[in-house]
């Protein structure tokens, strides 16, 4: 006899990870509100696995829930942005440092592919695509650290950037990839830790000095 279960504990797993990818991409505009409701209609879910996957997402600071109960994705300020670039730029050079010392020449050939890859997405103006190769050219690096915690950190930073990067790349014309990228990649070839923890710290306050203007 099959037995129907109330609920499938994999189907909140994944809503999560498609609004967690939503959210990290930008594809999801920053203030916007949402409704359970709504989150399971359009994934053909029922309440509770879209009230899961809610409550995991505003406990990573992936979206709000006010005193009234509105779900909405973050809308930052000035000052929070400045806030979490300033993470960005005291975890993202110390991970990339951990790595070094794993960043053999094949990983290294990856990101400099990775890196034609946000060129494309700059030339289509596609700013989603951007997005999402600019953080996979990180990631692809900074797991190289092994230092998962920290990673888990900096994804959480990511999310709740996410929607405010989006907004950004939509306005602000870039005609070529970040060029902080090929310093990146010229420190990692050398081997010299210096150059690299100055490259990706610049690559980040870079990116904040664009959005504080915007």
């Amino acid at each position: 006899m099959t037995v129907t279960r109330p609920s499938d504990p994999t189907a909140h797993e994944r809503l999560y990870r498609s609004l967690r990818s939503q959210i990290m991409l930008g594809e999801l505009p920053p203030g916007m509100a949402l409704t359970l409701r709504g989150i399971a209609r359009d994934h053909n879910l029922s309440m509770t696995p879209a009230r899961e996957a809610v409550r995991r997402l505003v406990a990573e600071g992936a979206l709000t829930l006010s005193g009234s109960g509105r779900v909405a994705t973050p809308a930052l300020s000035d000052d929070r942005i400045e806030e979490l670039a300033a993470l960005r730029a005291l975890i993202e050079p110390e991970l990339a440092a951990r790595a070094l010392p794993r960043a053999h020449f094949a990983l290294i050939d990856r990101l400099a592919t990775m890196n034609g890859r946000i060129a494309d997405a700059v030339e289509r103006h596609d700013a989603v695509g951007y997005i999402r190769c600019n953080l996979d050219f990180h990631r692809m690096l900074y797991l190289r650290a092994q230092a998962p915690a920290m990673l888990a950190m900096l994804e959480t930073i990511w999310l709740q950037l996410g929607p405010t990067m989006r907004a950004l790349y939509g306005r602000v014309k870039r005609n070529e990839p970040p060029r902080h990228h090929r310093m990146i990649l010229a420190a990692l070839r050398a081997g010299d830790e210096p150059a690299l923890r100055l490259a990706v710290r610049a690559d980040v306050t870079h990116g904040l000095r664009h959005l504080t203007s915007a």
